[in-house]
């Protein structure tokens, strides 16, 4: 089963750059390797809540909107694909992620979709 994992900050939380960063980018890179290695990573990416454009058609009227979908005081900022066998094994690895200190990872299953 596919599970899609978005994961977000609170903006305040951030980490400057410096050591503690480095560190930071450090245990991310070790996760990532370590899903490849269990055969679980589908795909992954950051995203920029500063370059968002949000499209929304009320009464049929086209809206575009810079900026990120929703107004809340989290932001999202990268999102992985994981192939794992239920939902225990998608939150055990969200649990792994360092954004699981600072900020949120919501857990989505994913549906197929069979186009014709």
């Amino acid at each position: 089963m596919q599970y899609l994992l978005l994961l977000t900050y609170r903006p305040e939380a951030n980490t400057q750059p410096g050591p503690e960063l480095d560190a930071e980018m450090q245990r991310w890179g070790e996760l990532n390797q370590e899903m490849r290695a269990a055969g679980v990573w589908v795909g992954a990416a950051g995203l920029s809540s500063e370059t968002a454009t949000t499209v929304r058609a009320p009464a049929g009227e086209t809206v575009v909107t810079d900026g990120p979908y929703a107004e809340t005081k989290e932001v999202l900022f990268s999102f992985y694909i994981l192939d794992v066998e239920d939902l225990d094994a998608a939150i055990a690895w969200a649990e792994k992620t360092p954004a699981a200190k600072y900020g949120s990872i919501e857990i989505h299953p994913m549906d197929r979709l069979e186009l014709q």
